[in-house]
């Protein structure tokens, strides 16, 4: 155990020696994306929410009628209560109860499957995004392109509105299946959370 950590710094200083090496002989070509921004501002990602607006907008004006309708009937409801048999009060009341509760179960589908509809939709988007910039940084001869785990980047590296320069210029849906990640590129990592 002793050799061990002796080693251990002896390696690190290799490691640096030979980082250094690499350095004095190539340039590296070092980048930058604000994966957010990308995230937010590239077409096929406002593409993909449009696309989730047409989907759920039935569901949505469905929810809207049903709710202005229980307002209009509890509205009709107040004027006339006072007017009413007993019997026409509770049986009103009960119905009002009831579309109270089908109208929140409604709503609540809606938000779930709305919200699970849009993670898919930003997964697809982000992983497409990635496989978008190891292909520009494989035909721009980058050595590495950084995300936003970076805490200092001169304004020169970040390559984000190159980016979305390029994706610009393709289609705003995205291709039906993945294709396979450029040659030299490495695997496509899992996307940066918010």
């Amino acid at each position: 155990m002793p050799t061990f950590n002796r080693s251990v710094p002896f390696l690190s200083l290799l490691l640096c020696g030979l980082f250094a090496s690499t350095q004095a002989s190539a340039e590296i070509k070092l980048g930058y994306v604000n994966f957010q921004k990308l995230l937010e501002e590239a077409p096929q990602t406002k593409t993909a929410m449009q696309a989730l607006e047409n989907e759920f907008a039935p569901r949505r004006r469905e929810l809207l009628t049903m709710q202005n309708d229980m307002k209009a009937r509890d509205e009709k409801f107040q004027k006339e209560g006072a007017v009413m048999s007993e019997g026409d009060r509770a049986k009103t009341e009960k119905e009002l109860r009831d579309e109270q509760r089908e109208f929140q179960r409604k709503a609540g589908e809606f938000q779930d499957d709305a919200s699970t509809r849009r993670n898919e939709e930003i997964g697809k988007v982000q992983r497409y995004l990635i496989t978008e910039i190891q292909a520009y940084a494989t035909s721009q001869g980058y050595d590495m392109v950084l995300g936003d785990g970076v805490f200092y980047s001169k304004g020169t590296f970040d390559i984000t509105a190159n980016v979305l320069a390029v994706l610009a210029t393709k289609p705003t849906t995205l291709p039906q299946t993945q294709g396979k990640a450029p040659a030299g590129a490495a695997a496509p990592a899992k996307p940066p959370g918010k």
